[in-house]
């Protein structure tokens, strides 16, 4: 499994807590049961590989970490979605730009640029155009404000 793919789960188990309200563990366990995974995988290709133990860490490290921090990043999402309530994006677009702002903020191992297109591509395979660059519009404003933050 890539990385791609392993961010492709993380963003259906985030939109998954989002919706059911269930804690990070729970998703976790019951997504990741086999049986279910395996089910899963009739309906969506990224489910047709399990994760190896090395993408089962970062999903895990990024479900449970961008979960915890969920006001945190809303606040950035809503301080850089200029005229949008956050109640008027998509629960997979928040999901989306959740893990990409909490990679940027806490994976050391991951670019910014790679989080911010990663997040582009993933939008991209699930929304239309105008989202794409609404998320593209959101991550270049809070890379911006990263980048005036550290001069």
């Amino acid at each position: 499994m890539t990385r791609s793919n392993a961010r492709e789960l993380v963003v259906h188990l985030l939109y998954e807590i989002d919706y059911t309200k269930e804690t990070p563990e729970q998703a976790l366990e019951d997504r990741l049961e086999k049986g279910y995974y395996e089910a899963l995988a009739e309906e969506n290709e990224v489910y047709a590989e399990r994760p190896s133990k090395k993408q089962l860490a970062y999903i895990r490290s990024c479900v449970c970490g961008a979960a915890e921090r969920f006001e945190e990043l809303d606040q950035l999402i809503s301080r850089h979605a200029i005229g949008w309530n956050l109640h008027r994006i998509s629960r997979f677009t928040k999901a989306a730009l959740r893990l990409a702002l909490f990679e940027i903020l806490y994976v050391s191992d991951v670019p910014t640029g790679v989080a911010i297109n990663e997040c582009i591509e993933l939008t991209r395979k699930y929304e239309d155009q105008e989202v794409v660059s609404f998320v593209n519009g959101i991550l270049g404003s809070f890379s911006r404000s990263l980048k005036e933050s550290d001069q």
